[in-house]
């Protein structure tokens, strides 16, 4: 088995790849180690200066994880929608974040209060789904909502639901990733 660091150089390396061959930047394709060709899911994060530049991702695994970590890498690049398409002069200030997401676990949604009680700050990765409703936060969000219950309030108005609602039918899961970054 490659070491994690060997593995973080190559999620990273093919991340770029795929933004850089989208640019028609001339790529020579980087076979992909065994490790990479199992399911799993990942987030894409691209930084400029420090900011925020896009975030794409997957929640749930279904495609091989090198798949997973090139497409969403394409499309933080060009297709979130809060920013215009990556420039190819942007390219060299971008720093990528690749974001591979352990298996989710539920929580007991009992309460706003219970929910709350059981997330661990900077730990966490969070999925709440109820009806048609859904969203999520890395574990990196903590960085700026350091509070459980403020976390689980903006991930709630993320999901197009009231800060203030909850509901039976509230399903919260729980997630931690492995982290790689330029």
């Amino acid at each position: 088995m490659t070491p994690a660091t060997d593995i973080g150089v190559q999620l990273l390396a093919l991340a770029r790849g795929a933004i850089e061959q989208e640019l028609g930047v001339r790529v020579e394709p980087a076979a992909v180690p065994r490790d990479l060709d199992r399911i799993g899911a990942s987030f894409v994060t691209l930084r400029s200066d420090a900011d925020l530049r896009g975030c794409i991702g997957t929640v749930e695994a279904w495609r091989p994880l090198a798949d997973d970590v090139r497409a969403n890498a394409v499309a933080a690049a060009f297709r979130d929608p809060r920013f215009p398409p990556l420039r190819r002069e942007e390219l060299g200030c971008v720093a990528i974040e690749v974001s591979v997401l352990n298996p989710r676990e539920p929580l007991h949604a009992g309460s706003e209060e219970s929910v709350v009680a059981s997330l661990r700050p900077g730990i966490d990765g969070v999925v709440l789904e109820c009806g048609r409703h859904r969203a999520t936060f890395l574990p990196q969000v903590w960085e700026h909502l350091a509070q459980p219950r403020e976390f689980l309030r903006a991930l709630k108005s993320k999901a197009g639901l009231a800060e203030e609602f909850w509901s039976d039918a509230m399903r919260v899961s729980r997630y931690t990733v492995e982290k790689f970054v330029e």
